[in-house]
């Protein structure tokens, strides 16, 4: 994942390069979008094997309103995250775009491609998971599933 450093870093060294977003199937935001928000994100749980945890992000919304000819160069996006240095605690936070196609999904910056044109952020999707695979007996990839099992009492939620 990239984190706001290594973004900060590349829109510094391709100042005037165009911004693209390039979502996980491949399809791309459309050119004119904005960034209306920059944020730190901190989502403290429980695990269902009882660990406290605590995520933490850096997310950018993505908004596309109908100024088509609108453009976000990589130099104003820099500022922006400059100007989101104020509630964020570092630059060691991964980067994550918020947007809305059919639904508001958040996606993690996967990858960074640099074109004599562009700065593209790739963008991944997310996934659930168990984080305590021992205690609900799920079986590690791999496992005979049959023998591993998760039984009926064995704590598994």
């Amino acid at each position: 994942m990239i984190d706001v450093k290594q973004l900060k870093n590349a829109l510094r060294e391709n100042e005037g390069k165009a911004l693209q977003l390039v979502l996980p199937g491949g399809e791309g935001v459309p050119a004119h979008f904005h960034v209306t928000e920059v944020g730190a994100i901190q989502k403290d749980f429980i695990d269902c094997g009882g660990t406290q945890r605590r995520n933490s992000w850096c997310l950018l919304q993505a908004y596309v309103a109908t100024d088509y000819d609108h453009r976000i160069p990589t130099e104003k996006l820099l500022k922006i995250l400059e100007m989101g240095a104020k509630v964020m605690a570092g630059d060691f936070l991964p980067v994550e775009i918020e947007y809305e196609g059919s639904v508001i999904s958040q996606y993690p910056v996967e990858d960074l491609e640099i074109t004599d044109e562009a700065v593209i952020l790739k963008l991944t999707t997310k996934h659930t998971d168990c984080l305590a695979k021992d205690v609900c007996g799920i079986p590690e990839p791999g496992a005979d599933p049959i023998s591993d099992c998760c039984t009926p009492g064995s704590g598994c939620c």
